[in-house]
C-alpha cells in the first residue's frame, strides 16, 4: 500500500479547512484515513497559526516510506518538528489564546 500524507478538506462552502492525514493514495480527497497528523486553517487572521502539526507522528511516517503532498510538505518544512517557523507558530498562537504546540519529550 503506498500511503500519502496529504489534506482532507472541511468545513463548509466557503469556509475551507483541511486536517493533515496519512491516507492511501487510491482512496479518494475525503476518504478513509490512516492517521490523523494535524490541521491547516487558511482563514485564521494570524498566518503562523494556521498550521498546527503533529511533528513525530509526521516523522514516522515518512521514515516508513510515506510521500507528502506538495503542499504538505511546505507545511512541514514550516512548521513540523525542525521547522522554520516554530518560534512565530508559538507566538501567533499565544496571541489567539490557543494552548501553545509542545513536542513531546523523548524518553
Amino acid at each position: 500500500m503506498a500511503v500519502r500524507i496529504r489534506m482532507k478538506r472541511m468545513g463548509r462552502k466557503s469556509r475551507p479547512f483541511y486536517r493533515l492525514c496519512a491516507i492511501d493514495q487510491r482512496s479518494p480527497r475525503d476518504g478513509r484515513v490512516l492517521e490523523e497528523l494535524g490541521h491547516y486553517d487558511p482563514m485564521c487572521k494570524e498566518v503562523d497559526a494556521r498550521a498546527v502539526l503533529n511533528g513525530p507522528r509526521i516523522e514516522y511516517w515518512i521514515s516508513v516510506g510515506a510521500q507528502p503532498s506538495e503542499n504538505v510538505e511546505v507545511l512541514i518544512k514550516k512548521y513540523g518538528s525542525n521547522g522554520t517557523h516554530l518560534q512565530q507558530q508559538q507566538d501567533a498562537l499565544g496571541r489567539l489564546g490557543r494552548k501553545p504546540v509542545v513536542a513531546p519529550v523523548a524518553s
